[in-house]
């Protein structure tokens, strides 16, 4: 989790649970779990920020070829001292640049308080140079918290690829209301419950062993947005007038 700026491809896929149970005992001979968490297992919460206009979203929905998104991420049960991870998104046609920096959650919610621009060098995190991007990215967007999305996830590692990353999100959850990281990853489910994110992560491209697996067990590759779908969710009467909303009622497979 330490890793602070990479590049690398995702692709997305919506499974059902079946599927899961399937594609676990089908790749268990070339992937191992996540040394972070319990078995690879941990939870996941995030604070997306959003501008007033809604920008991040619809550029994200109109698949713009470079777009971006903010957002301060915890991992399983936080506290104010506990580490919280700031982080710009960044995605080019299919490859995701991430740039992100280390700091006390307490410090990160310092400066969101601070209304005016101040010397970044006086906060104490990992990557002054990362924290200036994203107090630029902040200020041009006019950004402010607008919810946290939170699910489970399992996190594998290729054993003779380490370039190869799977994770698997389960139930995806979001609330508009109480945007702070440590009071827990409770919200709405936004998902139905049946149907898990799947996330292939490389550097180059996806195995051949790998491809065909997910083809045999018909895991159809889906674009379905977790920060779109939980706005849709949360916020249906203001963006549904100019968008249509994703749809995540049905995985492949099924």
């Amino acid at each position: 989790m330490a890793i602070e700026i990479f590049n690398r491809k995702e692709l997305k896929y919506l499974i059902t649970f079946d599927q899961y149970e399937k594609l676990m005992e089908t790749i268990s001979p070339y992937m191992r779990a996540d040394k972070y968490g319990i078995d690879g297992f941990y939870t996941v919460m995030s604070l997306y920020f959003e501008s007033p206009d809604f920008q991040i979203y619809y550029e994200t929905k109109n698949k713009l070829k470079f777009r971006q998104k903010l957002r301060l991420r915890t991992y399983d049960d936080t506290d104010l001292n506990g580490n919280a991870f700031f982080e710009i998104k960044q995605k080019h046609k299919k490859v995701v640049n991430k740039r992100r920096m280390v700091l006390p959650l307490a410090e990160a919610y310092r400066y969101l308080a601070n209304s005016v621009e101040e010397n970044i060098e006086s906060y104490e995190t990992s990557n002054h140079q990362v924290f200036k991007e994203i107090n630029h990215f902040q200020h041009l967007y006019n950004l402010h918290p607008e919810m946290i999305i939170s699910y489970d996830r399992k996190a594998l590692h290729g054993i003779n690829n380490s370039d190869l990353r799977l994770t698997f999100d389960f139930n995806l959850r979001c609330r508009d209301e109480d945007l702070f990281l440590e009071n827990g990853s409770y919200g709405e489910l936004f998902i139905d419950q049946n149907l898990i994110v799947l996330e292939v992560k490389v550097t180059d491209s996806v195995p051949l062993w790998l491809s065909r697996i997910l083809q045999q067990l018909e895991c159809e590759q889906r674009s379905a947005s977790k920060y779109c779908t939980s706005l849709e969710h949360l916020r249906v009467e203001t963006v549904s007038q100019r968008m249509l909303k994703e749809n995540v009622l049905i995985g492949g497979g099924i």
